[in-house]
């Protein structure tokens, strides 16, 4: 009698531990389109010289002018110059008749920093003034404008909670279709979140995105 009692324990525990382990793993998504709030513009302009001291007067002028550029949208705490990059072409060799006309050349970068994202557009679409005064301007892949979200922090939970509320959708589905329901969560896993432009031709606009991972147990309805 004792071993049909304990048997009968055993085997029920059995079908409970069995029960217990039937669950369904689920991705949630959520995905929200974000305007950016900061702006990184790196204004970049060359000048030549045969001597240094000229060289750094027209330094001078141009980031002058650039700040008066600047300046009716833009607080001076919020752009800063950087060293300029010199290259002394006397100690390189060129060709006969290839040679720059002049001896010293600088690279300089004025790096604009802000989060008035409506106000930078604005600025860049004028940049032909600067060249206009003068300001050697250039442009190339290197230093093109950035725009960054940096508040993720301040969406997270939601977006969270949303992946979440779309994980168990996806549970209930799947419950429904096998004639079960969904239970409690097993496991759950936040995933990461993944910040992208929407496109590439509006950089100011970021998709923020995050998949979590949930395990929910199936019970018997």
């Amino acid at each position: 009698l004792g071993l049909a009692v304990a048997g009968y324990f055993i085997g029920n525990g059995l079908l409970q531990a069995r029960a217990s382990q039937r669950y369904v793993t689920v991705k949630g998504l959520s995905e929200r389109d974000i305007p950016a709030n900061l702006a990184i513009w790196p204004l970049v302009f060359t000048v030549t010289a045969d001597d240094l001291g000229t060289l750094q007067e027209q330094i001078d002028l141009n980031a002058v002018k650039i700040s008066d550029f600047l300046q009716p949208d833009f607080g001076a705490e919020e752009y800063s110059l950087s060293m300029p990059r010199i290259t002394d072409y006397s100690l390189q060799s060129f060709a006969p008749g290839t040679a720059p006309p002049r001896r010293f050349a600088a690279e300089v970068t004025l790096t604009l920093r802000s989060p008035k994202i409506d106000r930078v557009k604005e600025v860049m679409r004028r940049t032909g003034e600067l060249v206009k005064a003068g300001v050697p301007i250039i442009r190339n892949f290197g230093n093109e404008p950035q725009f960054f979200y940096t508040d993720l922090e301040g969406v997270k939970p939601e977006m969270i909670a949303e992946a979440t509320r779309d994980a168990r959708r996806a549970a209930e589905q799947f419950a429904q279709d096998s004639g079960s329901r969904v239970g409690g969560i097993r496991k759950a896993q936040q995933g990461y979140f993944s910040i992208q432009d929407r496109d590439r031709f509006s950089p100011e606009f970021k998709t923020v995105r995050v998949v979590t991972t949930v395990e929910y147990f199936l019970v018997d309805p």
